[in-house]
């Protein structure tokens, strides 16, 4: 695993604007607002010489209030290269106010090359050639999965709704989306990836303190390289990014409940229902009503970046899933507004109608049997994450406000939309029009599938 954070460079056109490192903004800003002198006074006095003795100066009476300052940073971009997917999520789960992204399996090539050392990820000795074989048959089956498929929409193009007059470069990039995103759900979650982030020195601070208290080898292994790199852009900040009693109990507390599940449980290997749960709050207090009606408040809308009223925005929205796949969690985890939770406890196991398998029951039973004993060992039981695939189904819970609920459904259920998503989407899109009937004619629900 590598970590880089990224340092930005002002363009040409800015070149005569001031230039500062973060912790000096955020110690500039911090001065400025406790001033009333103007921005070029503060600037002005400071050592250019030495400007870690101007930031040192301001952090000797404002580190009482460290997290108010070290918001004011700025974004700072850390690419990591070869975590495993599990983790990536992790990082998106805990760092809910991040920008970033994470490589998609519609572009990168995978295989069992993939899998990190069972030691990286803390499996236990006992159950390490069992994961590395099973990993490995998991990869063996995804590539076949998608040789078939790619095969028979290959020999029928008509699986897919192929639109008119394409040419034959993004017919091919659809025939393959159309089977890497059904195979995929044979990736084993230990898969290494690549993902980067972008916060504030205080959203990172955070971040790393939750994932330094994980009790998994290749989390504190994340935690310290990523921190050594900010060391180069916020060495005083840093040092409010260390796991703490409270922030270590909480990770265990997450981690046992999964735990326990699975062994009074067991794991399910059956493709489970869909239940979804969606509820809104939408009371008001009576000295501030709303100031328009629902159908204003999408006055002037075009599409899901329109700007909507504050009828809409004033509502909070709970929608939850039963059974939502790994594969599905890993983007819809990503979502920035609100709160996303789920305990990563298996619930079934999500197969695609098209995925026809010989031997897909036999490695589902293989799966079912490695989870359950890596979770009933004294030690290691929490790696049971990484013997997990794409295809396992977790329960999810999202709270946003409402306006950002209907970009979600808008978006997911839109043009070149994942086909998983638009279900999950349009059933929670289903359920909030029961609730709120008056938004029927404003969701722009879309037909996902094909991307061009």
């Amino acid at each position: 695993m590598k970590a880089t954070a990224i340092a930005l460079r002002a363009p040409i056109t800015a070149s005569g604007n001031p230039s500062v490192t973060p912790e000096l903004l955020a110690s500039v800003l911090a001065r400025y607002s406790r001033s009333n002198k103007g921005l070029d006074a503060i600037l002005s006095s400071i050592d250019r010489s030495n400007p870690d003795a101007s930031v040192d100066a301001i952090f000797r009476f404002v580190d009482y209030g460290h997290a108010s300052i070290t918001g004011m940073t700025g974004g700072i971009a850390v690419a990591i290269d070869g975590l495993s997917m599990f983790l990536a999520y992790k990082l998106f789960d805990i760092a809910q106010l991040c920008d970033g992204q994470e490589s998609s399996t519609r572009y990168i090539k995978l295989d069992k090359s993939s899998i990190p050392a069972p030691d990286e990820v803390g499996i236990p000795p006992n159950c390490a050639k069992r994961w590395e074989s099973f990993t490995a048959r998991a990869f063996e089956m995804y590539r076949e999965v998608y040789d078939m498929l790619d095969y028979d929409v290959g020999r029928n193009p008509g699986i897919i709704a192929l639109p008119d007059g394409i040419d034959d470069k993004v017919v091919d990039r659809m025939r393959k989306n159309y089977a890497l995103d059904r195979a995929r759900y044979l990736i084993p979650f230990a898969s290494k990836t690549n993902a980067a982030y972008v916060m504030t020195a205080r959203a990172w601070a955070d971040t790393l303190r939750r994932l330094d208290s994980l009790p998994l080898p290749e989390a504190a292994n994340c935690a310290a390289l990523v921190r050594a790199e900010l060391d180069k852009f916020i060495p005083r900040m840093t040092r409010h990014s260390f796991k703490n009693p409270a922030s270590e109990s909480q990770a265990a507390q997450l981690l046992s409940y999964g735990i326990n599940r699975i062994m009074e449980d067991g794991v399910c290997i059956d493709n489970i229902a869909d239940d979804v749960y969606v509820e809104v709050a939408n009371d008001r207090p009576a000295f501030l009503p709303d100031l328009q009606a629902i159908e204003e408040a999408f006055d002037g809308k075009e599409n899901r970046y329109s700007e909507v009223g504050t009828s809409v925005r004033r509502a909070i929205v709970r929608a939850a899933w039963n059974n939502m796949a790994i594969a599905e969690l890993r983007d819809l985890n990503r979502h920035r507004s609100g709160f996303r939770f789920s305990p990563l406890c298996p619930r079934g196991f999500y197969i695609p109608k098209d995925v026809k398998h010989p031997k897909t029951g036999e490695l589902l039973n293989e799966y079912k049997a490695l989870v359950e004993s890596i979770t009933s060992q004294d030690n290691g039981a929490a790696s049971y994450v990484y013997a997990l695939l794409l295809g396992t189904q977790v329960a999810f819970e999202h709270s946003t406000h409402l306006d950002k609920f209907i970009y979600e459904i808008e978006l997911r259920t839109g043009l070149g939309a994942h086909f998983r998503y638009a279900e999950h989407l349009g059933k929670a899109s289903a359920e909030l029009i029961q609730k709120m009937p008056e938004l029927a004619p404003f969701i722009q629900k879309g037909d996902a599938e094909p991307e061009f």
